[in-house]
């Protein structure tokens, strides 16, 4: 199969390269926090006044922290620069120059947190900022794709709502869990509620303090994440089960789905173990980026019903056009 016009390999296995390091990078960066290094080296920009200390005890994970993020910093600079230099799709340029705005600001909150002393407020922006960081980068990997270049021509969706409306909302409910799931992990309420499934063994706790309060507003975030994604995937599976490209993110949805629950009970049940809360802050970022890839591709494939007409009338030939 020949390649598109305008797909460039290079660029797009780069893109790849940076969306995984972000990946990795929010995997290291959530060891931080649950190996509670976040203060083992209490300066910045520089590590105890060096660039490179000995990296023993919580220094390992905080430091090594830095140390990836500078190397997928720099990869996003090398990124947006290719991008700006090969790229002929506006919008596509100006991902890139938002991603290396994104990676930059999540530096300067990265810094905040160990200057400030982990406030609550500034280490869940940290979070939000890296996911929408992961977003950007996994959106340029998806548009400078193949698959992306040569899509079929769109058609109409006549369900409602629409799947590319249900897909954006799968997308933020899942962006807000993240973000109540960064303020519980932020705040200490992580074992606010010590059982699951239920909670002090009741299906609602008593609203006593406010880390149960967060704790509580997770699991019902939990749920409505859920609905959302089964929602969706079904409907992609019963009506658009034709589009290869739809089905794929809508089972890895499922798949996810059903890890991710698992692993916020593991979370639980292990006391917070290293591994299962780390992992668990991973797949919610996975899960998020898979959404988000499926609303991007039926927003691609299916325009808005007022929109398909629209396009066939500027299409069709004009009445009083006379034969050739």
């Amino acid at each position: 199969m020949s390649d598109p016009a305008g797909y460039a390999r290079g660029l797009h296995r780069f893109a790849v390269t940076v969306a995984a390091a972000t990946g990795a990078l929010l995997f290291v960066g959530g060891l931080v926090t649950s190996t509670g290094s976040g203060l083992a080296v209490p300066d910045w920009p520089l590590s105890f006044g060096q660039v490179f200390p000995q990296m023993r005890g919580g220094v390992l994970f905080e430091h090594g922290h830095r140390m990836v993020a500078s190397a997928v910093g720099l990869l996003t600079v090398v990124l947006a620069a290719w991008l700006w230099r090969a790229e002929p799709r506006r919008w596509v340029r100006r991902l890139g120059v938002g991603a290396l705005l994104a990676v930059l600001l999540q530096g300067a909150l990265g810094g905040l947190t160990v200057l400030l002393r982990l406030p609550v407020a500034v280490s869940v922006a940290h979070a939000g900022v890296a996911e929408i960081f992961f977003c950007l980068t996994s959106t340029i990997a998806l548009v400078t794709s193949r698959g992306w270049l040569i899509a079929p021509e769109p058609a109409r969706d006549r369900e409602r709502p629409s799947l590319r409306s249900l897909s954006l909302v799968t997308v933020v409910v899942i962006y807000l869990q993240v973000l109540v799931g960064a303020l519980v992990r932020h705040s200490g309420a992580g074992l606010a509620i010590p059982d699951f499934p239920l909670s002090f063994g009741r299906l609602v706790p008593p609203l006593s303090s406010e880390l149960v309060l967060y704790q509580f507003a997770h699991r019902l975030g939990a749920t409505l994440v859920s609905v959302c994604v089964v929602w969706t995937a079904s409907r992609v599976l019963r009506r658009h089960g034709h589009r290869s490209e739809l089905t794929r993110p809508a089972l890895l949805l499922l798949v996810l789905l059903a890890w991710q629950i698992f692993l916020g009970a593991a979370v639980i049940w292990s006391r917070k173990a290293v591994v299962p809360t780390t992992t668990h802050l991973l797949s919610g970022a996975l899960l998020l980026v898979t959404a988000l890839v499926l609303a991007l591709r039926a927003r691609r494939l299916y325009v808005a019903p007022s929109v398909a007409p629209a396009r066939a009338a500027a299409a069709a030939p004009s009445p009083s056009a006379s034969p050739a």
